[in-house]
C-alpha cells in the first residue's frame, strides 16, 4: 500500500490533519484530523513509501510500550479509515 499522490500532513489551528492538496489548494472539504498515533502511522506510511499492516505495526510496538495486538488493533482501524476516505492506494 501507499499514500495515494495529493495528501499531505499539515498542521492547522494546532492540530495534525491529513488534508488533500490539488494544484497547490488545500481542500478544506478533504480534511482528516489526527491524533498523536495516527500522526506517526501517516508518517511512518510516508517513510516507507510502500507500507504493509505488518511494517506499521512493527514500528508502532518500537515507539510505543504496547503489545503487538494492541498495536495490530490500531493499525488495522487506521489502514480501513484511510481506505474508506480514499487517501492509500494498494
Amino acid at each position: 500500500m501507499k499514500i495515494k499522490e495529493g495528501f499531505v500532513l499539515r498542521e492547522v489551528c494546532g492540530d495534525n490533519v491529513v488534508c488533500s492538496e490539488q494544484l497547490g489548494h488545500v481542500h478544506f472539504g478533504h480534511m482528516f484530523v489526527t491524533n498523536e498515533t495516527a500522526t506517526f502511522l501517516w508518517q511512518q506510511a510516508v517513510k516507507d513509501g510502500v507500507f504493509t499492516t505488518e511494517s506499521l505495526v512493527s514500528a508502532l510496538c518500537k515507539a510505543y510500550d504496547i503489545s503487538e495486538e494492541q498495536a495490530r488493533k490500531d493499525v488495522s482501524a487506521m489502514i480501513a479509515k484511510w481506505q474508506e476516505l480514499d487517501m492509500i492506494e494498494e
